[in-house]
């Protein structure tokens, strides 16, 4: 027993790094992520269609099937989120081949469809909105959620731009600088409120594209509860009859 209990606390410190670690530019939405409002899941994946999808994809996804789930018309589907040479039925892959897009990027943009469920969508959030200006960085931006990236900042029209504030600590004799806070972003065609739609909007989709079955998950999860509930009832009266006659 206590070498169980020793493995377990030897795993905590994994189980913490799985959870994504407590990076303090992590920031929840004002507003939770609402799946059931498929207007804001359409936006998002506009929005990831036309600043995402060129070197990202969501390869497990089919255009069909997110058209079924938020309720969109095949025919507004194909005229509206498809690229020129898809089909309904194919997956949603990007449109740059991997091989030019680690000569062009240093790495191949990775895959989104599940980056919500590996990193939680409060990350994917604070990443969208966590870009600030970086002269020594080959696109001339860094980031407060994941240093030292490899990707330009994609919707830098609508958001704009801010820069860092350092703020140097001694911890355990050792000077540490950090970030203390971003400026508010300049330049940009958005107000701070709009972009965070935007952001919430993307979020959102890729939310639901790491898991489409959750709502239908959640809901049968209620009735399997019920059942659950009246067969333990069933049970206890049946035992009771059982052993009447022995107590």
């Amino acid at each position: 027993m206590k070498k169980l209990i020793i493995a377990l606390v030897a795993l905590l410190p994994m189980f913490a790094i799985a959870a994504g670690g407590n990076n303090e530019h992590v920031k929840s939405p004002a507003e939770p992520i609402d799946l059931t409002d498929n207007a804001s899941l359409e936006r998002g994946l506009g929005y990831f269609q036309q600043y995402c999808a060129g070197c990202h994809s969501t390869q497990y996804q089919r255009y069909g099937r997110v058209a079924d789930d938020l309720g969109i018309s095949v025919d507004d589907m194909k005229a509206k989120y498809l690229p020129a040479d898809a089909k309904i039925g194919d997956l949603m892959e990007n449109a740059i081949p991997d091989a030019d897009a680690a000569k062009w990027f240093g790495a191949t943009p990775p895959d989104l469809t599940l980056v919500a469920r590996v990193r939680g969508e409060d990350w994917v959030y604070s990443y969208l909105k966590g870009f600030y200006a970086d002269p020594s960085r080959p696109f001339g931006v860094n980031n407060t959620v994941f240093p030292m990236v490899g990707m330009p900042h994609v919707m830098q029209d609508l958001q704009g731009l801010g820069t860092a504030v350092f703020e140097t600590k001694t911890v355990n004799g050792v000077e540490v600088t950090s970030i203390k806070e971003i400026t508010p972003p300049q330049g940009g065609s958005m107000s701070a409120e709009e972009y965070d739609q935007v952001v919430r909007d993307i979020t959102g989709f890729l939310v639901y594209s790491a898991d489409p079955v959750k709502l239908e998950r959640e809901a049968m999860g209620f009735w399997v509860l019920c059942f659950l509930f009246v067969f333990f009832v069933i049970a206890y009266l049946l035992k009771k009859e059982y052993w009447k006659d022995v107590h």
